[in-house]
């Protein structure tokens, strides 16, 4: 009788068996760790913009407050991008003509505004108003982190579940004076001031942790 397999057929059928043991091990063990890695989450991963604004020189080097670019951060659900003629609200007397900045002038003189690429994206089916953190004390870094040591822009933090409820639970822990909310260097205060002000800001605006822990606060 013909033999139909040949006997390393045998061998070549184990290595197959091992071999798919092995991944799925490995996916039950490396998965989780993949899911938080640098690339899931994008912290760190700089995104390609119009123009390469760096932060750093910006705020840092030239004392820019946030809310001159984000205009509408205190008082609307988005912090907004800077348009066309805020940037040139400076960059029409100083560094007229940087190549670097052919974008914003071109954008100025053809009326289309430039199209900015948010690098701190929430899914679609999150909801986050900056208004309400803004005017509650939750300073800028808390999210965003020291944009004045970045030359170009990158998430601080994995924008998971998690990261929002960690501050939802314990909010009175992250509030801060209001007047406050865009400086980047902390506050000079200990501990326990800290813990004492955030407190008392947080019966102010009745914020309840077990209120906040609710499902349709951020997805409505």
């Amino acid at each position: 009788m013909a033999q139909i397999f040949k006997p390393s057929a045998d061998t070549f059928a184990r290595l197959v068996l091992a071999g798919s043991l092995l991944l799925l091990i490995g996916v039950v063990l490396l998965g989780p760790v993949a899911a938080r890695s640098g690339y899931q989450s994008k912290v760190g991963w700089v995104v390609d913009q119009p123009v390469p604004f760096s932060h750093k020189h910006h705020v840092a080097g030239l004392g820019i407050d946030c809310r001159f670019c984000h205009a509408t951060v205190e008082s609307s659900a988005h912090a907004g991008f800077p348009s066309t003629h805020v940037c040139m609200t400076c960059h029409s007397q100083i560094w007229t003509g940087s190549p670097m900045l052919a974008p914003v002038r071109q954008s100025l003189a053809s009326g289309k505004p430039l199209i900015w690429n948010r690098v701190s994206k929430l899914p679609d089916f999150v909801f986050f108003n900056h208004k309400i953190h803004i005017n509650r004390g939750v300073a800028c870094t808390r999210c965003h982190g020291r944009v004045d040591q970045m030359p170009l822009l990158t998430r601080a933090h994995p924008f998971e579940m998690r990261f929002c409820l960690d501050c939802h639970r314990d909010p009175a822990g992250r509030l801060g004076p209001t007047d406050q909310v865009t400086r980047m260097s902390s506050l000079p205060w200990d501990e326990a001031t800290h813990r004492r002000f955030a407190l008392a800001a947080a019966r102010r605006y009745h914020l309840d942790p077990a209120r906040l822990d609710k499902c349709d606060i951020c997805h409505r």
